[in-house]
């Protein structure tokens, strides 16, 4: 991702402290899939009107995410069967400042999410069913009963967090994709995929993110980076109904390597 960076130099820059002033109350959270080529455009279109945020003056942040499930995938087949309530369990690693959380996401049969974590010792991070803390989590927070809990996949990225410069909207990319899965062994790499997610309240007005994203024709594409990283490196996960989901994964990255190349 280091090929965004003389775009981002030109963005002001804003800090986690300042950027929590973005109090999105009732938000909409979209999300974009684009690719390497797709995004340097859009970075252009929009860099006079976002700040961007800057972690000891780095604007990349890696993150490391361990995703649990059941022997039978249960969570991940709850999402593929578009089960209303649902659930994922993971513990995820904020590499900039070192800082982890064991976090529950939950779904209702509205669509929202929400989510609830504690934070561990980032040493604990492979061994955090163990913590104390987090085994009485899960017993007050999660249907799942803790000995049925397996390491399933794990996924690191680094990611770009901008604000525009009126407040109203919070925008994350995320790049250089990775999945190891602990059942199969298989590792997959998806860094050519960007994936997007615009936060913003209801009713909001119109950004610049928007004008750009409606003249380079990009639309909304909902995706779970566990769904599709179960997906892609789990042999025996039921797979029909993220079918054409994956091919338009295919979709853009081909497309962008293309105009690479």
């Amino acid at each position: 991702m280091e090929q965004y960076n003389p775009i981002l130099d030109t963005m002001a820059p804003i800090t986690l402290k300042e950027m929590k002033a973005v109090r999105l109350m009732n938000r909409v959270d979209d999300k974009y899939l684009l690719n390497r080529r797709q995004l340097m455009e859009l970075l252009e279109r929009i860099a006079p009107n976002y700040y961007v945020q800057r972690i000891d003056g780095e604007a990349l942040a890696p993150y490391h995410t361990l995703y649990f499930d059941t022997d039978e995938l249960a969570m991940y087949t709850a999402h593929h069967n578009r089960k209303l309530n649902r659930q994922k369990l993971r513990v995820r690693c904020y590499r900039s400042n070192q800082t982890t959380f064991f976090e529950i996401k939950n779904k209702n049969n509205k669509g929202k999410t929400n989510k609830i974590r504690i934070p561990i010792e980032t040493e604990l991070f492979n061994r955090c069913l163990e913590v104390e803390e987090v085994r009485e989590f899960l017993q007050k927070e999660s249907p799942y009963p803790i000995a049925s809990l397996r390491d399933q996949l794990e996924n690191s990225f680094r990611r770009i967090t901008l604000v525009d410069k009126g407040m109203h909207e919070r925008v994350t990319i995320d790049s250089e994709i990775r999945f190891k899965n602990h059942t199969s062994g298989i590792d997959y790499d998806l860094s050519p995929l960007v994936v997007m997610e615009v936060k913003r309240e209801v009713g909001g007005p119109s950004t610049a993110i928007d004008k750009a994203l409606m003249d380079m024709r990009i639309h909304p594409k909902r995706m779970s980076k566990y769904c599709i990283g179960t997906a892609l490196t789990a042999p025996n996960a039921k797979v029909n109904r993220f079918k054409d989901k994956l091919r338009y994964i295919e979709k853009v990255i081909e497309i962008g390597t293309v105009i690479e190349n």
